[in-house]
């Protein structure tokens, strides 16, 4: 049989992916650096909140399906039917990271050949 984990209070259930090693630019990050990274994770479930919440109009800031960052000593590791699921507090998630609108100085425009974009960084090659 499978099991949903269903979080109390204000808590919220995440899927933690991989840390990616390769940036962009091609840039591979070694592992074991001194500090952690920041880590990310999918919302697969979120609680209710805390009791008070309602009445001073605060909603939960996440919801499933949502792309989230977090601090790597965050949370409690779980298992449920041979998942590796984190538990945390939504006052430990850091962000959530959304796709990035336009660049407001080049607006997505194309690129002259050689021209990189001052604010964003994006160059001609990586234009469309």
């Amino acid at each position: 049989m499978r099991h949903d984990l269903r979080p109390l209070f204000d808590r919220v259930v995440l899927k933690e992916l991989e840390p990616d090693r390769v940036r962009q630019s091609g840039l591979l990050v070694p592992a074991g650096s001194r500090e952690d990274p920041p880590q990310h994770g999918i919302v697969l479930a979120v609680g209710a909140g805390v009791d008070w919440w309602e009445s001073a109009g605060v909603q939960m800031p996440v919801r499933p399906g949502d792309h989230v960052v977090f601090p790597s000593s965050a949370g409690v590791y779980v298992e449920v039917d041979e998942e590796r699921l984190l538990v945390l507090r939504v006052t430990e998630l850091l962000g959530i990271l959304e796709p990035a609108a336009d660049c407001p100085e080049c607006a997505g425009r194309e690129l002259a050949a050689g021209e990189a974009c001052p604010s964003c960084g994006r160059t001609a090659s990586a234009a469309g």
